[in-house]
């Protein structure tokens, strides 16, 4: 049974507890996810059934996307195989983890990649680094970007699932003034698994203008503080949020 004192996440399983003690994490603890954990209870449309497989698939994708994110070391992953894993978005080629890191920086970047003409884009992924791509993120969302699993087609190996991501539009996006609105899109995901059950290959599908767009709407704001934006990124609290 876990301490009173030991934080621990019911959707995240690999956040705590022996097998975490020598992690390296990239705020140098583990992400709190406490707020963005709230927003997603409140505003979720599906409740799994306690062990079914609908809420293992969303624990599962909830503790992939929390690896991919928030620890460095890859050798730390075990939702996936490093060696073996591949990232698809759209029916693109499948890139490998050393590719993503050196293609795009990791980070949400290749969740967001356009076909757009340069000059069309309303948010340039590849002008972006890890690093400002999760701070814009993070201050525009400063409750999180909530996520469910709204249908499961097919389980291990071959999962297949239905999703939504939502969050409220909160803080400054690129320049543009906070709505306050909800934004969200949903999309379908493929996870093929090995014999150990460990994710080699993840492939999405879904328009990342829906959320691109959603966060273009406020008005342009006339000047933009980028030091009120740096550190309103680096608050400890918005930075678990992601």
């Amino acid at each position: 049974m876990a301490s009173k004192d030991i934080w621990v996440d019911k959707y995240r399983y690999l956040l705590n507890g022996e097998g975490e003690k020598d992690t390296k994490w990239k705020f140098g603890a583990p992400p709190n996810y406490d707020v963005v954990n709230k927003l997603f209870e409140e505003g979720r449309t599906k409740i799994w059934p306690e062990g079914s497989l609908g809420e293992q698939v969303q624990n599962l994708v909830k503790s992939w996307e929390m690896e991919i994110f928030h620890k460095v070391d890859v050798n730390d992953y075990k939702t996936l195989d490093p060696k073996k894993y591949t990232f698809s978005l759209n029916g693109r080629e499948p890139i490998t983890l050393e590719e993503i890191g050196k293609r795009f920086g990791g980070g949400y970047i290749p969740l967001l990649q356009t076909s757009m003409p340069e000059d069309l884009r309303g948010y340039d992924p590849y002008k972006e680094t890890r690093e400002s791509s999760h701070k814009a993120f993070t201050t525009t969302f400063p409750r999180g970007f909530a996520l469910e699993v709204l249908e499961v087609y097919s389980g291990p190996p071959v999962i297949i699932y239905k999703f939504r991501h939502w969050g409220f539009m909160e803080g400054p996006f690129q320049g543009h003034a906070p709505t306050g609105e909800k934004v969200q899109f949903y999309g379908m995901a493929i996870f093929k698994m090995d014999e150990h059950l460990k994710v080699v290959s993840v492939e999405f599908f879904y328009d990342p203008g829906e959320l691109i767009g959603g966060l273009l709407k406020g008005a342009k704001l006339d000047t933009y503080d980028h030091e009120a934006f740096k550190a309103g990124s680096s608050c400890p609290v918005l930075r678990n949020t992601g």
